[in-house]
């Protein structure tokens, strides 16, 4: 993981979606995970997306995150035109709060899959990249298992200071 070399490619329909994904971004950089950035609309600039898909592999990604809202057409269609992982971001839409995005992207045809996180939950999509990089390389394996122990620990650290001070202390410090 040390050249520069994107390994993960982020992508979205649209800049409004990247407040969303940048939890993806930010998990690829906290593990130290180079990863590209760009917006590639499935409906404004579907010669874009067809070229980033079908060259991806070529150019080194090892994975693809996408994140789409409303009709969310953009990891489906990635997926179809690249033999790279892709994981989906459903992206929350003002009218339908992302539900339209998730069953836009979880319902995949068979042949075709798209790995699909929780509505705007780029972050999950940034670990999942990780993990699957982390099989064939022990060094990232290692940071995930340390990722991991800290979450486990969080959770230890809020429950001695709950028992510490009282829920009614703890509530106002925590919302």
């Amino acid at each position: 993981m040390t050249n520069n070399q994107p390994l993960v490619g982020i992508i979205m329909g649209s800049d409004s979606d990247l407040p969303t994904m940048q939890g993806a971004i930010a998990i690829c950089e906290e593990f130290g995970v180079n990863c590209e950035v760009a917006i590639v609309s499935a409906h404004r600039t579907p010669e874009r997306m067809v070229n980033y898909a079908q060259t991806a592999a070529q150019r080194g990604l090892k994975i693809i995150i996408a994140g789409a809202g409303g009709a969310a057409h953009l990891p489906g269609m990635v997926a179809s035109l690249t033999p790279l992982p892709v994981i989906g971001v459903p992206v929350a839409s003002r009218h339908l709060q992302g539900v339209d995005s998730l069953y836009s992207i979880v319902q995949m045809p068979a042949g075709i899959p798209v790995a699909t996180v929780a509505i705007g939950n780029a972050i999950n999509a940034g670990l999942l990249a990780v993990q699957i990089l982390a099989t064939y390389d022990p060094e990232l394996q290692e940071k995930v298992v340390e990722y991991r122990q800290n979450l486990s620990q969080s959770v230890y650290n809020k429950q001695t200071k709950l028992d510490a001070v009282g829920y009614k202390q703890y509530l106002p410090e925590t919302h």
